[in-house]
């Protein structure tokens, strides 16, 4: 009975903003890829685009592509395996790193179950970034993704992560751009004036900034976010 044999599984960064140079990527990430045909991407036009800006020496044609996203069913991601039967296989993001906010992680635990060597790769991550900008604590913090969209249990969720940040745990989230500008209003209603929040605006990009200010200072100079991406950090 034979046994399949599958080869290593990369976990490749993307770029964060359309403006990035290439140089944004390493060197060392193209030579460590260069090889690959196999790809299991969120999105096939934005995968293949980084493929393409990485100078891979496969044709275009000649690669293998895979979808996996938020419409994937759990039932689906063991057929991906077939990315990696015999051969290496690359995972690729919308934008910066793969399975952090991302559905590349369900593909990586199987990998991990099957023990297929998994090969994360250095790169961007909108949400360290943002981190790292703020002047919030970098020892004890928190990534929640998006936040509820609903208005009760969000006004709920708020509270909580205002409580956490004021005992020293930054909480890092995300909102679906088009409705920035109203996470931003029911942050300065709902928590305490005093309370600071930073905002990473268009990180990396030419145009990108990353402020933190009080609540009640946001509140006297809000700035339009409408269909901007960005991160929010509360500290």
């Amino acid at each position: 009975m034979s046994t399949t044999t599958y080869g290593k599984l990369y976990l490749i960064p993307n770029f964060l903003s359309e403006d990035n140079s290439d140089d944004f990527i390493a060197e060392m990430v193209r030579r460590m890829v260069h090889h690959l045909k196999h790809f299991v991407v969120e999105n096939e036009k934005q995968g293949r685009a980084l493929i393409k800006r990485l100078r891979l020496e496969n044709n275009q044609q000649d690669l293998h592509i895979w979808l996996l996203n938020e419409h994937t069913q759990a039932q689906e991601v063991p057929s991906l395996l077939k990315a990696l039967e015999g051969n290496d296989a690359g995972i690729i993001s919308d934008a910066g790193l793969p399975c952090i906010a991302d559905p590349g992680s369900a593909l990586v635990a199987l990998a991990q179950t099957k023990n297929i060597e998994v090969v994360p790769l250095p790169g961007g991550s909108s949400m360290i970034m943002a981190l790292m900008g703020s002047g919030f604590s970098g020892q004890q913090f928190t990534f929640l993704g998006y936040l509820p969209i609903d208005k009760a249990p969000k006004i709920k969720r708020i509270k909580e992560l205002e409580s956490y940040a004021h005992r020293g745990v930054s909480q890092i989230f995300m909102e679906t751009p088009y409705r920035n500008n109203q996470l931003l209003e029911e942050l300065i209603t709902q928590c305490n004036a005093q309370t600071k929040l930073c905002i990473a605006c268009n990180i990396s990009s030419e145009k990108g900034w990353v402020r933190t200010k009080t609540l009640a200072q946001w509140k006297t100079n809000k700035p339009e976010l409408h269909k901007i991406p960005c991160v929010f950090v509360l500290g």
